[in-house]
């Protein structure tokens, strides 16, 4: 019932936003389908070669915005689970049980020569179709060279000609790395403030979990740069690619070391009591500052936002240095100065800029 009433609640605006956003893709899809079709039929005289629309339709809903390493394993999948088939449906025949096992046969084939699980799932799904379909005619397994066709017309489609946008592909990537960053710095200033001892373990978990994150980032940031560089349609999107790209190597010093902000706040809540107030406020523009950075992306003259709150936690955080007991807050003040500079460097400074600025924030020159 709550998901017919969600589904009633989206007004036709919405819809139609929903399907103009899908056409471009939604068009391509056919499109390769019929092109498909027509290289098969007309270039290669196969009749009815319903494999290469099917072949292209499958290929490019399932890798599009994925390394075509993935979309020629599914070619390979498909193409074998037709050939293999293809041989074995002529001494059979049709049914229910040669269909069972013809998938089986197919799917153990592709195990057997390294298939991974696309190829595997792949290869059954072409040879249970060949056993519902008619049966194949003549000697040459022409549905196997459909197959090829349309796996690679969806290859040129997607890979070349109609390429995903490799900004969207990276700033997707990218925006589970600052999102939970903020959300693990902010979860440290807590319980800092709190002198919270579970808080902190749970926000040092948090900091651990975030290299999952950053590995689909840099995952993401080679693809980019590989559409960018092999489709001339993207070539215009390597300038922000590159911007990521200094972006990414900072941002992982940055989650590394809040990961020793974490366990230095560990520490500090060991001791007892909450943490002065100039340390909390320092982590909590760190994690400001990280929310703007994510920004600076779609808007590069936001850059001073990052820069601004980066020096204004330094200065909070160096505001505590004449407190008597400033030697057991060292650590933490330590690493809010390091994680201000990654964040400094993600906007583009150099690391001689970045210290300097730093030092003149705390009137060190």
């Amino acid at each position: 019932m709550g998901g017919d009433e969600g589904w009633r609640s989206v007004s036709v605006r919405e819809r139609l936003a929903r399907v103009r956003h899908d056409l471009p893709p939604v068009l391509q899809t056919a499109g390769s389908a019929g092109i498909a079709y027509l290289i098969s039929s007309e270039v290669l005289g196969h009749e009815r070669p319903i494999f290469a629309a099917l072949t292209a339709v499958i290929i490019l809903g399932a890798t599009r915005g994925q390394h075509p390493r993935r979309a020629i394993e599914m070619v390979f999948g498909v193409a074998l689970g037709l050939v293999i088939a293809e041989f074995l449906v002529r001494g059979i025949g049709h049914g229910a049980w040669q269909l069972v096992l013809v998938g089986f046969l197919a799917m153990v084939a592709a195990i057997f020569l390294g298939g991974g699980p696309l190829v595997v799932t792949q290869a059954g799904i072409s040879a249970i179709l060949v056993v519902i379909l008619d049966p194949p005619s003549g000697l040459v397994p022409t549905r196997f060279f459909d197959a090829l066709v349309g796996g690679g017309v969806a290859l040129i489609i997607s890979q070349v000609l109609f390429p995903f946008n490799p900004r969207t592909l990276v700033a997707n990537a990218a925006e589970p790395v600052f999102r939970q960053l903020v959300v693990t710095l902010n979860a440290i200033a807590d319980a800092l403030e709190a002198g919270d001892w579970e808080g902190v373990n749970q926000a040092l978990l948090r900091a651990r979990d975030l290299d999952g994150d950053v590995r689909l980032f840099n995952d993401a940031l080679s693809e980019g740069h590989r559409i960018a560089r092999l489709a001339p349609p993207r070539r215009r999107a390597r300038g922000q690619l590159e911007q990521y790209a200094v972006a990414a190597t900072q941002v992982d010093l940055a989650v590394r070391n809040t990961r020793v902000l974490a366990r230095a706040a560990r520490g500090l809540v060991r001791l007892g009591g909450p943490a002065p107030k100039p340390v909390v406020d320092a982590v909590r523009n760190l994690a400001a500052a990280v929310g703007a950075l994510q920004g600076k992306f779609a808007d590069p003259d936001e850059a001073h936002e990052t820069r601004e709150l980066a020096i204004e936690a330094m200065k909070n955080a160096a505001s505590i240095i004449e407190d008597p007991d400033a030697l057991v807050l060292g650590s933490v003040v330590g690493q809010v100065r390091l994680t201000a500079s990654d964040l400094l460097r993600a906007t583009g400074m150099s690391l001689a800029d970045a210290q300097q600025t730093l030092d003149k924030a705390i009137g060190l020159e």
